[in-house]
C-alpha cells in the first residue's frame, strides 16, 4: 500500500515519493514495440527498462534513474519534456510530470500557490442558481461542491443525504463514492467514474502537494477504501475533466448526461471548477431532467437537498 503524502522537515512537502511513483508506473505500462523497440523473451519486468527510456529522452542511465528517484528539482523543462515523449505521456500526465518538478523546486514550495479555502462571490451562487435546466455546481480541489443550482441538488440529492455529507455540511465526490455503499448503485458506471476521481485527486496532489486537507482526505480514504488505496496507487492522473455521466436516480430513474468543467479563477490566487450537466434534446434523459427542474423550481436553499412533492 502507498501512503497518503507526507509533510517532512516541518511544512515542506518531500514529493519524492510520488515522483518515482509516476514514473516507475508510466514505464511499467509501455510496451518495447510501442516506441520501435525489439521485444525480448527475456524481459522480467513489464514494460521499458531504465536505460531504455534514458536512450529515448537522450540522456544517461544513471541520470534517469537518479530522476526516477525522485530528484527532479533541478530538472529543466526541456528535459521533462523530452522524459514525457519518450514514454509517450498525455497532455495531462505530462502537465502532472511538470507540476511534481515545480512543487519539488525551493522556490515552488515557498511560491504562489492556488488556494481551496476561498470564499465563493455571491455572483457566482447567482450565476449557477441561473441554470435552471441545466444541473451545475462549483468544486475545488479537493471535489468539495462549494456552490451549485437547485437542479444540481435535485439530481446528487443522493449524495447530499448522505452520512459522508451530514458529518461535515457539505457534499465531497471522494468520500461520497468510496465511502458511502449507496454509491455504487447510484453511479451506472461506479468504477470508471471511481477511478477519474481519484485521478483527479491525483492531479491536484501534484499541483498542491501542500493542502494539508487534500492529504488528509487521501489518508482517511486510503486507510477506509481498500478500493481508493489501489487506484491511489496506479498514479493516473486526469485534468481537463469532460464526458459522460450515467445515473440511476432513485426518483426519476435512469439518466444520461453530458458533462464539461471550466476554470473559474476566483480572488486570493483560487482557481475552482464550474461544472455543468446537459442532456441530449429529445431523448427520455432529458424528460427526466425537465421532471426534475420541476420538482427544484421553488426551492432557493443553497444546501438543502430536494425533494419531489409528496
Amino acid at each position: 500500500m502507498e501512503p497518503p503524502p507526507e509533510s517532512r522537515a516541518g511544512s515542506r512537502t518531500d514529493n519524492r515519493s510520488d515522483i518515482r511513483g509516476f514514473l516507475t508506473s508510466r514505464r511499467a505500462r509501455l510496451a518495447p514495440e510501442r516506441v520501435g523497440l525489439p521485444t525480448s523473451r527475456r524481459r522480467r519486468v513489464p514494460g521499458l527498462r531504465r536505460e531504455e527510456v534514458a536512450a529515448l529522452a537522450g540522456v544517461s542511465t544513471e541520470w534517469y534513474t537518479r530522476l526516477e528517484r525522485g530528484h527532479i528539482g533541478g530538472v529543466s523543462e526541456e528535459v521533462l519534456e523530452a522524459v514525457a515523449r519518450a514514454l509517450l505521456l498525455d497532455e495531462d500526465e505530462r502537465t502532472y510530470l511538470l507540476d511534481l518538478a515545480r512543487a519539488a523546486r525551493p522556490a515552488g514550495r515557498a511560491g504562489r500557490r492556488r488556494r481551496n479555502d476561498v470564499e465563493i462571490p455571491s455572483s457566482v451562487q447567482w450565476m449557477v442558481d441561473s441554470m435552471t435546466m441545466a444541473p451545475a455546481f462549483v468544486r475545488n480541489g479537493r471535489l468539495d461542491l462549494v456552490a451549485s443550482n437547485a437542479l444540481c441538488r435535485a439530481l446528487y440529492s443522493p449524495m447530499f443525504d448522505s452520512d459522508t455529507t451530514a458529518e461535515r455540511g457539505f457534499a465531497n465526490f471522494p468520500r461520497y463514492f468510496f465511502l458511502d455503499p449507496g454509491s455504487s448503485r447510484f453511479f451506472v458506471d461506479w468504477e470508471e467514474g471511481a477511478k477519474a476521481t481519484v485521478a483527479v485527486l491525483r492531479a491536484e496532489a501534484g499541483r498542491e502537494p501542500h493542502d494539508r486537507a487534500l492529504r488528509e482526505l487521501v489518508g482517511e480514504l486510503s486507510t477506509l477504501s481498500p478500493e481508493f488505496r489501489t487506484m491511489w496507487a496506479s498514479h493516473d492522473v486526469r485534468i481537463h475533466h469532460e464526458g459522460v455521466k450515467r445515473l440511476d436516480h432513485p426518483e426519476v430513474g435512469r439518466l444520461e448526461l453530458t458533462f464539461r468543467s471550466l476554470n473559474l479563477p476566483l480572488a486570493q490566487r483560487a482557481v475552482h471548477d464550474l461544472t455543468v450537466y446537459a442532456a441530449e434534446p429529445g431523448t427520455p434523459s432529458e424528460d427526466r431532467l425537465k421532471v426534475l427542474a420541476s420538482w427544484a423550481a421553488p426551492r432557493t436553499s443553497a444546501t438543502e437537498p430536494l425533494r419531489p412533492p409528496r
